[in-house]
């Protein structure tokens, strides 16, 4: 496969990643570029990751995750983003934030994102493509992404305070149905 080809796909795969980071980013108030480089990270490793576990799972894999795939992302997106929802309306300073989120919050949302990369993964197997330089561009692709997404996030969340972590949430939510819908409908 051409490398401009590869790298098609890892920009498509990333745009998710991209829209949550800018959500998440929104409510980050300090240490912006720590968070950036975080959720890049974070991000960018399980983009990376998951074609290498759909290459290694190979059609098997597809049947399975093919059928769920859109439920899990869907599910946890919309439960992440449903609770910044209402946690900014009701202003208790708990926010489901990069700043103030737990480590398991930024990982679902890792897993919510990158979930489509581990079908990309079973496509490479199933045409008996090789994956390491893939797998490599995706999660590199993924990172630079994410992280200037949080830090575009940042300079939005500073303008619009905190009515930016309703509209994240619901970014979130909106993310979530999209893909479910995308599966639904195809």
């Amino acid at each position: 496969m051409e490398f401009a080809t590869t790298l098609l796909i890892a920009v498509g795969l990333a745009m998710d990643a991209f829209a949550v980071a800018v959500s998440g980013g929104a409510a980050v108030r300090e240490d912006r570029f720590r968070y950036a480089l975080i959720v890049g990270a974070l991000f960018g490793g399980f983009q990376a990751g998951m074609p290498v576990l759909g290459w290694l799972g190979g059609a098997s894999l597809a049947s399975f995750i093919g059928a769920y795939d859109h439920w899990i992302a869907f599910l946890l997106l919309a439960l992440i983003g449903g609770k910044m929802v209402v946690e900014a309306v009701r202003g208790d300073g708990e926010t489901v934030q990069f700043a103030a989120g737990s480590t398991a919050t930024l990982l679902l949302l890792a897993v919510a994102t990158s979930i489509d990369a581990l079908a990309v993964g079973v496509t490479f197997a199933v045409l008996d493509m090789p994956i390491f330089w893939p797998a490599v561009t995706i999660g590199a692709v993924t990172f630079a992404l994410s992280a200037a997404g949080v830090l575009i996030g940042g300079s939005v969340g500073r303008i619009f305070g905190r009515k930016i972590e309703v509209f994240g949430g619901v970014i979130l939510i909106g993310i979530g149905l999209r893909i479910l819908l995308d599966h639904l409908i195809i």
